[in-house]
């Protein structure tokens, strides 16, 4: 018999585009597990909880892209685990498929009422489940690549100010339950006017292309995200980081963008584009706001320009 895998310390902290689909299957019953197991662990990594608030756990540190739900259970019943995930927007949208014994239409009914998006039988056939698993992993990509694109800004292909602002929302909760870190930097292209008025608005666009794509590539954990907060200025949100790891990592977007030597001759500080960043960070409290974050980002952005551009500062 294979091993089976774990629970939430298993959960790699990141997804890459190459990995397979995670599948989380919940059940009280650990020969339910492993039958599912068996279908699906050589295509897909298959994580398992055995109780309505394991699986809450595991979805609220890393979220599965699709959950195997047993109904029945002692505790936390399946319908109610259901309604936490969809009452949650950031569980809201992993597929949640119903494996139960019972048939009555009526239990189907109120299953897809909290959120399903489908019901199998068991004892399971190994053919069926797998097509249905496959139809909904495809349609939640699909759904999630257009949502993506809602989220995008059209000039620079970071995100967009609004997937920012929900970002923000969504991991200001997830650090407050974690009690960890999350810090934040607000980043502007020093005398972008300037460059616009000395090699025209053409120029100037691609120059923030040039600054979106290198600030993009200086980020590689998933969970990291870079946003066009507006004009010729951009934030990055990075979750369970403190200041000093947060600090380094923008002295490191300062030199990258420098290093791309785009004339900027226009420029009292350099004869290239420059970057001024300010980086904030705190573990948010109960009485905390994110809008506290963000005002501490930009007092430490304002102190950068102010100590003369080309420069990383903190919010002290």
């Amino acid at each position: 018999m294979n091993p089976l895998p774990t629970f939430a310390s298993d959960l790699p902290a990141t997804f890459g585009p190459e990995t397979p689909s995670h599948l989380l299957v919940v059940d009280d019953q650990p020969i339910n597990i492993q039958a599912l197991y068996q279908i699906f662990h050589a295509d897909h990594e298959v994580f398992m909880a055995t109780s309505g608030a394991q699986a809450l756990e595991i979805c609220a540190n890393n979220p599965p892209d699709l959950i195997l739900l047993d109904v029945v259970m002692p505790g936390m019943d399946g319908l109610e685990v259901c309604r936490r995930l969809k009452a949650d927007p950031l569980t809201a949208n992993i597929p949640v498929i119903f494996v139960t014994g019972q048939s009555d239409p009526a239990d189907e009914t109120r299953g897809f009422e909290t959120g399903a998006v489908d019901f199998i039988s068991k004892p399971v056939n190994p053919a069926v489940v797998r097509a249905r698993v496959k139809t909904h992993l495809t349609l939640k990509a699909q759904t999630d690549l257009l949502r993506s694109l809602v989220f995008i800004d059209g000039l620079t292909g970071v995100a967009n100010r609004r997937h920012f602002d929900e970002s923000f929302a969504t991991e200001w909760r997830h650090c407050r339950r974690k009690t960890s870190s999350l810090a934040l930097l607000m980043i502007d292209i020093d005398f972008f006017k300037l460059y616009n008025d000395h090699y025209g608005h053409p120029a100037g666009d691609a120059c923030l292309q040039a600054v979106g794509a290198t600030l993009k590539q200086g980020f590689g954990r998933s969970h990291d995200l870079v946003a066009r907060y507006g004009g010729e200025e951009f934030v990055c949100l990075m979750p369970e980081c403190d200041r000093a790891g947060a600090l380094i990592k923008a002295e490191a977007l300062r030199l990258a963008i420098a290093q791309l030597a785009i004339p900027h001759a226009a420029s009292p500080v350099a004869l290239v584009v420059t970057l001024s960043i300010g980086v904030a960070a705190l573990v948010p409290g109960e009485q905390d706001q994110p809008r506290d974050l963000v005002n501490l980002a930009d007092l430490a952005l304002y102190k950068a320009k102010k100590e003369g551009r080309n420069r990383v500062c903190n919010s002290d």
